[in-house]
């Protein structure tokens, strides 16, 4: 496994003693819709933070067509240390916060009723069971975001919006 000690992410098949809390569902394997019901992925797998012991992120295989539409990644505040926000080969999944998605219960879906298929599209990829840091969270949130926010560097990030998952679990 990856160096543990300094993470606080992990993927939840990673975590033997972890596992969906009862009365949520497991939405691995349920489509994405953006807020125009385009499909954008599928969710492949969940993020777990073992600070605060909650699932923080989807981690979604994008469609191809996403892929396809080969726009560069969207870079909004140059943030100390990141240099290099280019798509490659294999980079193929996204993580979206928790709180930013809504399920369909009846029908399986995750939909996204805030972000586009462009804002996908323009999102900075990675490979699957990559090692997730703060210097790929914050370029996730701030192509899903597009303002100056600065995000705090420890597990107070979780406490923003974008991780309530008062949407995830009542729609």
């Amino acid at each position: 496994m990856k160096d543990d000690k300094n993470r606080s992410l992990f993927y939840l098949d990673e975590l033997s003693d972890y596992k969906v809390k009862s009365g949520d569902p497991d939405v691995r394997g349920w489509h994405v819709k953006d807020k125009d019901q385009r499909v954008i992925g599928k969710v492949d797998n969940l993020l777990v933070n073992k600070n605060t012991e909650k699932v923080v992120y989807l981690d979604v295989e994008v469609d191809p067509s996403i892929i396809d539409a080969n726009h560069k990644p969207y870079s909004g505040t140059a943030q100390a240390g990141v240099h290099e926000v280019m798509n490659k080969d294999g980079e193929n999944h996204v993580i979206i916060p928790i709180g930013l998605v809504n399920l369909n219960h009846d029908d399986e879906v995750v939909n996204t009723n805030e972000i586009t298929h462009k804002t996908f599209a323009e999102t900075k990829r990675k490979r699957r069971g990559s090692t997730i840091d703060r210097e790929y969270e914050i370029i996730v949130l701030d192509s899903y975001n597009r303002d100056d926010t600065n995000y705090p560097e420890d597990d107070s990030l979780y406490e923003r919006d974008e991780y309530d998952t008062k949407n995830y679990r009542n729609t």
